[in-house]
C-alpha cells in the first residue's frame, strides 16, 4: 500500500506567533541541512520513531483489502523492512534493539528504547515503531536508528521508505531514505548524539551498508555479531 504522507501534521505555525515556543513545523532534515537540536523541537518525555515504507515492488498490483495487500506482498517478494537502533550508554554498556533475536529492549529500564510488535508485511498502517524514554536522557550517549530488508529484494530505491522522529512536543523530524542503495541491505539512518545532559542532536545519515557488521564497523560500536533470526 503506498504511503500517504497527506496526513503529516500541519506545517502552520500556532495561533499567536513565535511568541518564543517551539514550532509545529515538520523539520526534514536533508544534506544542506543535516542536523537539528532534539531540545529546540520540544525534546523530553518520550521520543516516538516510526517507520513506514511501500512494501509492494513496482509491478506489483495495487489496491484490494488488508487480506489480499499481505497475499499480493507474499506472492511478489514484497519488501520486509525491519527498524532497529544500536545504542550506548553513558556507563559504556552498548547492544541492539530489533526483532532479530526477540531483543525488543525495554521502555523503563536499560536501554530506555523499546521496538514495537514486528510488520512483516510494510501493510500495517503505523508502520514500524520504536519508543526512546528521555526522561533517561543523562544515561543514553548515543543511538543509531537504522532499518534492513529482512525479506525481499534489496531494494530501498523503490520502498519509499520514510522514518518520523515526533518528540512529545514541538515538530516532528523526518528523514527520507531516497537515495540510490545500489543492492545494500542495511541504512543508518538517523545518530541521536547526546550533547550535554538532556539534548541531543539528531543527525541524518542515510548510509548504506551490506548488514550489521558493516554498520557496527562504520561507527566504531563493537558489537559481536552471531545470526539471528525471528
Amino acid at each position: 500500500m503506498p504511503i500517504d504522507y497527506s496526513k503529516n501534521p500541519s506545517s502552520e505555525p500556532p495561533a499567536g506567533g513565535s511568541g518564543g515556543g517551539v514550532s509545529l513545523s515538520k523539520v526534514t532534515l536533508t544534506k544542506n541541512a543535516p542536523s537539528v537540536s532534539l531540545s529546540k523541537q520540544g525534546g523530553g518525555g518520550e521520543l516516538h520513531v516510526n517507520l513506514n515504507w511501500n512494501a509492494r515492488p513496482a509491478g506489483a498490483p495495487a489496491g484490494g483489502g488488508l487480506l489480499k495487500r499481505l497475499k499480493a506482498a507474499t506472492q511478489t517478494g514484497g519488501i520486509d523492512l525491519d527498524l532497529a537502533c544500536m545504542f550506548e550508554l553513558a556507563d559504556g554498556s552498548r547492544g541492539v534493539v530489533q526483532a532479530l533475536g526477540n531483543a525488543f529492549g525495554s521502555y523503563d529500564k536499560v536501554p530506555y528504547v523499546q521496538l514495537d510488535a514486528d510488520d512483516r508485511t510494510g501493510a500495517a498502517v503505523g508502520g514500524e515503531n520504536l519508543r526512546v524514554n528521555l526522561a533517561h536522557a543523562r544515561e543514553i550517549k548515543r543511538l543509531l536508528v537504522f532499518a534492513f530488508i529482512y525479506e525481499g529484494a534489496a531494494a530501498f530505491d523503490e520502498a519509499n521508505a520514510v522514518v518520523t522522529l515526533t518528540p512529545r512536543a514541538g515538530a516532528p523530524i523526518e528523514v527520507r531514505l531516497d537515495e540510490r542503495a545500489g543492492g545494500a541491505r542495511m541504512c543508518a539512518i538517523a545518530l541521536l548524539t547526546n550533547s550535554g545532559g538532556n539534548d541531543f542532536v539528531v543527525s541524518r545519515e542515510v548510509r548504506y551498508v551490506a548488514g550489521h557488521r558493516d554498520l557496527d564497523a562504520a561507527y566504531s560500536w563493537g558489537l559481536q555479531w552471531t545470526a539471528g533470526r525471528k
